[in-house]
């Protein structure tokens, strides 16, 4: 969760949506995020909405206290039902997410599933994921979460050599992540993630490779690799800032990328978004596809967003002030927008483009669809593809995604 909230008209009280956004809601996939705001140390280019211990104590504490959250979340969720009326709608997906969930007992993540459960509904087929931190997690906590409902679990592994981690302020030992691939298969867990990071000031190609190849062989069936955004008001950024370490070029992040993709196809992992591998369609994310689809999910936790039906809001930042909202009876909304069929339009380009599938050139207004014809000659979209009125990225046109759909959005 970002840790900067946009502007937006005020959130009502009890949280009501404008009548269109529950219009044939029961057609469209829902799904919930779950944000968990707490970290036991912060990462140097960390920029999410997180916060540790030490940032907790004060004005709002004890309601932000680990302690009591899943409670919190349990009563959004109920707030939740509320507003989105009655009629019966199996929640698709569940994403936990932070910060580091696994900082909580296991048995607060289920109790926060289990909530979904008895207010929504699970698909029959539904897709639950936890993120976690390797070092917060062992055998028997990973056999809660199975027994209770979670089938895929994510890992932050970053990279397999300790000076890149080092640089990142990352807590876990090397080899650390690959060992817990292991030990949520043997709890049960269908679905494994790796997320990886690239581009990290002082590493090179070769720690690049060490780190993939660690990766794939732990045995995971999906991969992400990001490259490394420095963001302002971070350590890292101001490290840099001072000269402590070099900044890392585009030419770099695209040299790595090319290695994943490489090094990732050899494997069997098959791109379906510009930054997520798996080995089969049922790898796949499904939760973060509900995002670059723009169906439906609430964002229940401090900071954490949500989108029906054309809606979008986001809720306080702090954990106290989101505790102290849910206690009185109030939405913890801090503000919304209602998107425009333009701006629907415009982040359905954004977001389907970096898909396998592409997005429909219907979409595309005329001097996108001119844009459109350039990538085509410039071998930045696939030919087969656009002849069937799909605009689809080549492996030249992921390097330049974020160029080439600013072109397209026109």
């Amino acid at each position: 969760m970002p840790s900067v909230l946009p502007d937006g008209e005020p959130m009502p009280e009890d949280g009501a949506l404008p009548a269109h956004a529950l219009q044939s809601a029961g057609e469209r996939p829902l799904g919930f995020y779950l944000h968990v705001p707490y970290c036991a140390t912060r990462c140097g280019y960390c920029d999410f909405n997180t916060y540790t211990a030490s940032e907790l104590r004060g004005a709002g504490g004890v309601l932000a206290s680990r302690d009591n959250y899943a409670g919190q979340v349990v009563e959004e969720i109920r707030l939740a039902r509320k507003v989105l009326g009655d009629a019966p709608r199996p929640v698709r997906t569940v994403f936990v997410g932070g910060g580091t969930p696994t900082l909580l007992d296991a048995g607060d993540l289920v109790t926060m599933l289990a909530a979904i459960r008895d207010e929504f509904g699970l698909a029959e087929d539904a897709e639950v994921t936890t993120e976690a931190n390797p070092e917060s997690v062992d055998p028997a906590y990973l056999a809660t979460l199975r027994e209770g409902g979670f089938n895929r679990i994510s890992f932050g592994m970053q990279s397999a050599r300790q000076h890149v981690l080092k640089v990142l302020d990352r807590t876990h030992t090397p080899g650390r992540p690959e060992a817990c691939v292991g030990e949520a298969r043997a709890a049960g867990f269908e679905h494994v993630n790796l997320d990886l990071i690239y581009g990290t000031p002082g590493e090179t190609d070769e720690d690049w490779r060490a780190s993939l190849d660690a990766a794939i062989g732990a045995g995971p069936d999906h991969v992400s690799a990001y490259a490394l955004i420095v963001e302002e008001g971070t350590q890292l950024a101001r490290r840099i800032r001072r000269g402590e370490i070099p900044m890392t070029d585009d030419d770099v992040h695209a040299d790595r990328y090319l290695i994943a993709e490489d090094v990732l196809s050899a494997a069997g992992f098959h791109w379906y978004e510009v930054s997520n591998w798996a080995t089969s369609d049922a790898g796949r994310c499904l939760h973060n596809e509900l995002y670059w689809r723009g169906a439906d999910w609430w964002g229940a936790g401090p900071g954490a967003h949500s989108h029906v039906g054309g809606v979008r809001w986001w809720n306080v930042k702090h954990p106290g002030a989101y505790a102290a909202a849910l206690r009185a009876g109030r939405s913890p909304g801090a503000g919304r927008e209602v998107l425009s069929d333009e701006d629907r339009r415009v982040e359905r380009v954004l977001l389907e483009l970096r898909l396998r599938e592409g997005v429909e050139l219907a979409l595309l207004k005329p001097a996108g669809l001119a844009a459109a014809e350039r990538a085509l000659s410039d071998g930045l979209l696939a030919a087969e593809p656009y002849a069937e009125g799909r605009a689809v990225l080549t492996l030249r046109g992921r390097l330049l995604a974020d160029a080439v759909v600013r072109d397209l959005v026109d």
